[in-house]
């Protein structure tokens, strides 16, 4: 399946905890001012792979604890993402998405055409909500400013309330 990517990273380890491989999705609606990475916000832009292509890529690599996908936005493209997710669990991997959307506003607009909800329950962890440059803090592991939520999905879904984690 094809898919629209700014680019990878094969070993991250800022993008979540542990030795991880990144895609970042090109795309994102949400032009946040002072946003890490504006390249990935036009649609048009970046390059077009497949989903083969990048699951084979963190195949490959026998120490990675997980995969990441960030942006651009994600959530935009739910289908394709899907399939990368769900390789990556059967692989023994776990899932973070970075996200601007709240997941409150994920689940209560999915549908079969966005693919939110599949998404959202192949991930163990969500970073949500828009990055806010007057909230940015360095101090703060794994998000960009102090108004992001860590979200453990599991028990979330679980509870019906949103469960927070700091790492």
């Amino acid at each position: 399946m094809n898919i629209r990517i700014s680019g990878t990273a094969n070993d991250s380890i800022v993008d979540g905890p542990g030795l991880r491989f990144t895609i970042f999705t090109q795309g994102c609606p949400h032009d946040c001012k002072g946003c890490h990475n504006p390249q990935t916000h036009n649609f048009n832009g970046g390059e077009e792979t497949t989903t083969e292509k990048l699951i084979a890529k963190f195949k490959a690599n026998p120490l990675l604890d997980g995969i990441t996908l960030s942006g651009g936005e994600p959530f935009c493209q739910g289908k394709p993402l899907v399939e990368i997710a769900r390789e990556a669990k059967s692989f023994g991997l776990d899932v973070i998405i970075y996200t601007g959307f709240k997941i409150e506003y994920l689940l209560e607009n999915s549908n079969e055409e966005n693919c939110y909800n599949e998404l959202i329950q192949l991930s163990d962890y969500i970073v949500d909500g828009k990055f806010e440059l007057e909230k940015r803090s360095l101090s703060i592991h794994f998000k960009g400013s102090s108004n992001q939520r860590i979200i453990d999905v599991k028990k979330t879904l679980d509870s019906g309330t949103v469960v927070e984690i700091n790492w």
